[in-house]
């Protein structure tokens, strides 16, 4: 039987395993790592209970956007199965209304006029305005839009519309966190991440300069190098790592 831990990895709305590709290439000496779909489902404590059902019974957990939602239910559902949670360009507010005429409209765009429009868009206000036409990101990113439906983007449109405010959740977190977030994420500002890293006993705050919301994508290297350094030093993987040293 391995011993290797194993990362779980929640991405966001309307993402895949694209958003974490270096990640889950550069980390794989460290753990196993999943990443599991995040469609199919109603409302975001059905994603959590689908993942926990899937999950081993131990495990590292970071949430991206909304599946950082998502991982502050799988922390308010079983919180002694985490062993280490990242929380990544996301937030715990529960939803406004105003962001309900908006989402609608959304929802139409991506019915009537397809999920392309959807992406173009969306994504150029989620990244960093040096790369919001650069190929190498936003083509990835708007092929990665485009594999979803509009039906499975209006499931997660709803469930993030009726999300659960979900900080008190956050003094109860005992596990090491790590909050990370790019610097000129507009979508979910730094602002807004210390607000959580301040409700979170003992949690580490990090910024990756140069990079909107999908900071695992936009500035790959500079996230996986901060991302490993803080897992190390909070004793991840340990019995790997000194087995590799042997």
């Amino acid at each position: 039987m391995s011993d290797r831990p194993t990362f779980v990895m929640l991405p966001g709305l309307l993402c895949d395993k694209t958003v974490f590709a270096h990640q889950a290439e550069h980390l794989a000496d460290l753990a196993d790592i999943q990443i599991p779909s995040m469609f199919g489902y109603d409302t975001l404590l059905d994603m959590a209970r689908g993942i926990l059902e899937e999950a081993p019974p131990t495990f590292a957990l970071l949430g991206f956007s909304m599946g950082g939602r998502v991982a502050l239910q799988i922390m308010r559902l079983a919180p002694e199965r985490v062993s280490h949670l990242v929380l990544m360009d996301t937030g715990a507010h529960p939803g406004k209304p105003s962001e309900t005429k908006d989402r609608e409209r959304l929802i139409e765009t991506a019915h009537a006029r397809g999920m392309r429009l959807v992406a173009d868009a969306w994504l150029p206000g989620m990244l960093h305005p040096d790369h919001q036409t650069r190929p190498a990101i936003r083509g990835p990113l708007t092929d990665m839009v485009c594999r979803a439906t509009p039906a499975a983007y209006e499931r997660q449109l709803r469930a993030l519309m009726s999300r659960p405010d979900a900080r008190p959740i956050l003094p109860t977190i005992a596990c090491p966190t790590l909050v990370i977030c790019g610097r000129q994420d507009l979508w979910s500002t730094l602002a807004q991440h210390e607000e959580i890293a301040a409700a979170i006993p003992g949690a580490e705050l990090a910024v990756i300069e140069d990079s909107g919301h999908f900071a695992s994508f936009e500035q790959p290297e500079a996230f996986t190098r901060r991302l490993r350094a803080w897992l190390l030093q909070h004793g991840f993987a340990e019995g790997v790592t000194k087995g590799a040293a042997a």
